[in-house]
This record gives C-alpha cells, sequence and structure tokens, in this order.
C-alpha cells in the first residue's frame, strides 16, 4: 500500500496528522501541526484552507461539521480512511529513508571507533 500515494510535502503531513486523533477545525489544524512538528509547521490561513480544499478533493479529509459561530462559517475537518492510510504510508517512506543515515551512520561510526552519546 505505502507505493499507492505520492511522497507529501511537510505541512500536508503535519495537517493530515493533527486530524489523526479528532476532527478540528483550521485553528485547531494550525495549532496542533505547529505542536507536532515542534514549531516547523506554521500555517497560514491561506496555506491552510487550500491544502484543506486539495485534500477534501483527493478524499483524504472530509468535513465534519459545518456551523455559524459568531457569525462566521467554522467548518469542523476529519481524516478518511483513505487520509489515515496516505499518512501511514508516508509515515514508513520516512522511516525507510532515516533508517538508511541511521544504519549507515552506526556502522560508520563503529567502524571509525567514535562513541556516539546515548
Amino acid at each position: 500500500m505505502a507505493g499507492s500515494f505520492a511522497s507529501m510535502r511537510e505541512p500536508t503531513y503535519f495537517i493530515l496528522a493533527a486530524l489523526q486523533d479528532e476532527p478540528l477545525h483550521g485553528y485547531a489544524i494550525v495549532k496542533r501541526a505547529q505542536e507536532l512538528s515542534d514549531g516547523r509547521v506554521r500555517l497560514t490561513t491561506g496555506t491552510l484552507y487550500a491544502a484543506l480544499d486539495r485534500l477534501t478533493r483527493e478524499e483524504m479529509v472530509r468535513v465534519a461539521e459545518e456551523a455559524v459561530v459568531n457569525g462566521r462559517a467554522r467548518r469542523t475537518y476529519e481524516l478518511t480512511q483513505r487520509g489515515m492510510s496516505a499518512l501511514r504510508a508516508e509515515a514508513e517512506r520516512m522511516a525507510a529513508a532515516a533508517s538508511v543515515v541511521r544504519d549507515r551512520s552506526v556502522r560508520s561510526t563503529a567502524a571509525a571507533g567514535w562513541v556516539v552519546p546515548a
């Protein structure tokens, strides 16, 4: 299944990751993505909603609820099964890519006699 999805950009990954536990509205997605990425991903409103529109078209997320709050429309988004599969595939792809460096690093360090701090 990992091969059936294209690799994704970091903001997309963290938008999907933000939604894996529960449906969220836009501002909550921004905050959760920032937390999950240790502050690396800082989504602007335009970037977020463009991504959510694309992810909705790709059936990775869907609108779970629409409400009017303080006179403004508020949509809550949720991850679809397809979105969860894509998120897991991307996590597996990144882990496999990271293992190439980690595994070689351990061998290179051991061969050179270096000590790697724990």
